[in-house]
């Protein structure tokens, strides 16, 4: 694999991981609302956490729009 393949990989992985650690964040909200004791309204705090998804998910997006070897209509930057 080459370096910028890693870059790419990596930084996909990360927006993954992301995902996976607000979207537990939320599961938690929803089992313990009463139980989470710096965050007084809820609702504020899975609203944050969804905006925090919404950002790893459009990184993802566009790794798959400019970086990925499926797209048949991707548009190399630069090679």
């Amino acid at each position: 694999m080459k370096v910028g393949d890693m870059i790419i990989d990596a930084a996909k992985k990360q927006a993954e991981g992301e995902i996976a650690v607000h979207k537990a964040n939320i599961e938690v909200y929803k089992a313990m609302p009463a139980g989470i004791g710096e965050h007084s309204d809820v609702t504020e705090a899975v609203m944050a956490e969804l905006d925090k998804m919404a950002a790893a998910s459009d990184r993802l997006e566009m790794i798959e729009k400019h970086f990925t070897k499926t797209n048949p209509y991707q548009t190399p930057i630069s090679e």
